[in-house]
């Protein structure tokens, strides 16, 4: 009997890049969009600035939706005071889970905008700078706390590593990974057999076996050890198993394959800005407000995050700091559902 092997279709990714002529734009007029939700009929959900979330409907009308409660609803003056929706999302009913950097809490917001805080401290001590969320699907929640330096952006260098990754479930929140430079967001592989985790500051994505009871195990680097030029932020799974991730500062998209192999997807940022930066960076302290302030393309200044969307899922949208608007475009390759993709 003669074994036929089934043969590993060719990566997607491979050979591909965005061409900027194809990308276009979702929404108008929103203030620092850093994390993108994306429904099954074409919704997409953006943090803002003006302290809560906008719904972008199908037909390309939006509105602002904010807290009618727990905080003010002023736009956060400058990223370090006021409310900051930073990481999104839903949990299974439909409501918006929200990583409010500005207010170190994870907040709980209906879609008419009642709003409440879930958890702001862990045994009385303050969380910290709450980044990311993440729900599995036994309905735990996943948050990264970036640092406890305040302000935070003393915690933008390379020496320092008192990031961690709480867990809340049945028990309560508690951390269960701590030790990273700066952690940002945080995805499950498909089996939710491991966390992966961007560490902002180290330019290198780091996974931990998950065990039943939600400890972590068995920490490792996945793919290189450095993802290139500028800082790493979102990351996001496709299909295939690639890893896409956004390198903020230098604006471009890279992808770590199933082998481990790290390929530049986009590219937008300046170069030279962006050399200075990491040249600063690489020396140790902090770098300077006007050599981060001279960085950054212009499709999606400050990139900051990748969501995969569209009835096919096909479609890449970006997130940043400084755009008004989410580019997109279309991926040879459609996405990893999220948990709610078939819950909302």
């Amino acid at each position: 009997m003669v074994l036929i092997r089934e043969k590993t279709p060719p990566n997607p990714l491979k050979g591909w890049q965005v061409d900027p002529s194809t990308i276009r734009t979702a929404g108008r007029d929103l203030s620092r969009p850093e994390c993108i939700l994306a429904e099954r009929d074409g919704s997409l959900w953006a943090a803002d600035s003006r302290g809560g979330v906008v719904h972008i409907r199908p037909d390309g009308s939006q509105r602002l939706i904010a807290p009618r409660g727990g905080h003010s609803e002023a736009q956060a003056p400058n990223l370090y005071e006021g409310t900051l929706p930073n990481g999104l999302a839903f949990a299974r009913n439909g409501d918006i889970l929200i990583a409010n950097f500005g207010t170190d809490a994870l907040e709980l917001m209906t879609r008419d905008g009642a709003c409440r805080t879930l958890h702001d401290n862990i045994d009385g001590a303050p969380l910290g700078k709450v980044n990311f969320v993440l729900r599995d699907r036994s309905d735990r929640l996943w948050i990264t706390i970036s640092t406890k330096v305040n302000p935070w952006s003393d915690a933008i260098r390379n020496d320092l590593a008192d990031g961690c990754i709480v867990l809340i479930d049945e028990k309560g929140p508690r951390v269960v990974a701590d030790g990273f430079h700066f952690t940002n967001e945080i995805r499950l592989d498909a089996k939710e057999e491991w966390l992966y985790v961007a560490e902002t500051c180290a330019r290198r994505v780091t996974r931990l076996r998950v065990a039943a009871d939600g400890s972590l195990h068995d920490r490792e680097v996945y793919g290189p050890s450095s993802l290139g030029c500028g800082l790493l932020d979102g990351i996001a799974f496709d299909a295939y198993g690639n890893l896409w991730a956004a390198m903020i500062f230098a604006d471009t998209l890279v992808a770590i394959t199933p082998d481990g192999e790290l390929l530049t997807l986009f590219e937008d940022g300046d170069r030279e800005a962006t050399a200075r930066f990491d040249a600063e960076f690489d020396g140790g302290g902090l770098v300077s407000a006007d050599t981060i302030a001279a960085t950054g393309g212009k499709t999606a200044p400050w990139l900051t995050s990748l969501t995969f969307g569209g009835a096919d899922l096909a479609t890449v949208y970006l997130g940043s700091l400084k755009a008004t608007t989410l580019p997109c475009f279309k991926s040879p390759v459609a996405g990893r559902p999220m948990v709610h993709w078939s819950q909302t």
